[in-house]
C-alpha cells in the first residue's frame, strides 16, 4: 500500500509532476495566469513570465494548457525545449507541431518555412478566426537566432492583432536576453516575474493539496510550527516545498505518527545537511535541481 493510503489520501498529495489540478494559485500565479488569458483573448502577441526554478512556472504553463483545451478558437502548442542548432530546425519544429503540410524531400528553406507559416496564421487568424497561442517553457534556453525568428513571427499582423500569440516562460536570466534586443522587447504587451512564497501562501497551498487529494480529518495534518519550519527552510519556494512535505509524511508512516511537527521537519533538514544535500543559501537554490 502506498503511504499516502496509509495517511488516508486517495491521490499523492505532493506529488513534484506539473499536474495543473494540484496548482495551488497564489496572489501572484493568479495575477500571471489571469492577465495571461487577457493578454491572449485580445491577440496581443507576446506575453513573458519570468521566475527562478522553483517557482511554479512549468505548472502555471499547464494550467493555461488546461484553460486553452476548453476554448473551440484556440490552436496551441508547447515547447518544453527550444533548444535549437539552427533557423531551420526551429521552423521545421514549429511546423510539424502546427501540422503544416510541409515537402519533407524537398528539404525547404527558412523562407519556405516562414511562408508556410505566415500563410497558417493568415489563414487560422483572418479566415477562420482563430488563434494560434504558442507556448515556450525554459525559454531562458532560446538564443539570438531563436528570439529573432520569434521575432519576425510576431511581425505578422492584421490592423487590429498579432497572428501569433506568443507566451515564454523562463528563469530570470531571460530578461536579460530579451534587454539586449529592444527591438524584441518593444514587443512584450505583458511581463511579470514569479516570486516565492509568503509563510501564509506556503500553509494555503499545503492544506490546498492535502484536501484536493482527498485528506478528510478535521485534524491539521501539518502542525503550524512545522509549516513555519517548513517555510524558512525552503525560502518559499513552492516546488522544495512540495519535496519536503513529502518526505515529512514519509516519516508519519515510518514512524507511525498522526502529525508533523516543527521536530519531524528539522530532523530530516539536519539529515540532508549531514548528508551534503541541503543548501542553506537561498542564492544557491536556483541550482538544487
Amino acid at each position: 500500500m502506498s503511504y499516502y493510503k496509509v495517511l488516508g489520501f486517495e491521490k499523492e498529495p505532493f506529488s513534484t509532476s506539473p499536474d495543473p489540478n494540484y496548482f495551488y494559485l497564489s496572489r501572484e500565479h493568479e495575477q500571471a495566469l489571469t492577465n495571461t488569458l487577457i493578454e491572449l483573448r485580445l491577440r496581443r502577441g507576446l506575453s513573458v513570465i519570468l521566475g527562478d526554478i522553483g517557482t511554479g512556472k512549468t505548472t502555471l504553463s499547464r494550467k493555461l494548457i488546461q484553460e486553452l483545451k476548453v476554448r473551440q478558437d484556440v490552436i496551441f502548442h508547447i515547447v518544453l525545449d527550444p533548444s535549437f542548432e539552427n533557423e531551420n530546425m526551429f521552423l521545421r519544429s514549429l511546423a510539424r507541431n502546427f501540422e503544416i503540410p510541409i515537402p519533407e524531400a524537398q528539404a525547404p528553406s527558412s523562407l519556405d518555412l516562414r511562408d508556410a507559416l505566415e500563410r497558417f496564421l493568415f489563414q487560422k487568424g483572418v479566415t477562420e478566426n482563430r488563434s494560434v497561442v504558442l507556448i515556450i517553457d525554459e525559454a531562458q534556453k532560446l538564443n539570438e537566432m531563436s528570439l529573432e525568428v520569434l521575432r519576425v513571427l510576431l511581425n505578422y499582423e492584421t490592423n487590429e492583432y498579432k497572428l501569433l500569440q506568443l507566451v515564454l516562460l523562463g528563469q530570470t536570466e531571460l530578461h536579460a536576453k530579451i534587454m539586449n534586443i529592444p527591438n524584441f522587447f518593444d514587443r512584450i504587451s505583458f511581463i511579470y516575474t514569479l516570486n516565492p512564497f509568503s509563510l501564509k501562501e506556503t500553509e494555503e497551498m499545503i492544506n490546498f493539496r492535502i484536501r484536493r487529494a482527498g485528506y478528510q480529518s478535521r485534524m491539521h495534518l501539518f502542525l503550524k510550527d512545522a509549516v513555519v519550519e517548513i517555510h524558512r527552510a525552503t525560502h518559499g519556494y513552492p516546488r522544495r516545498i512540495i519535496m519536503l512535505c513529502h518526505k515529512a509524511l514519509k516519516e508519519l508512516v515510518m514512524r507511525n505518527k498522526s502529525v508533523v511537527s516543527a521536530g519531524i521537519i528539522e530532523e530530516i533538514i539536519q539529515n540532508e545537511m549531514r548528508a551534503g544535500w541541503h543548501r542553506k543559501d537561498p542564492l544557491l537554490l536556483k541550482n538544487s535541481y
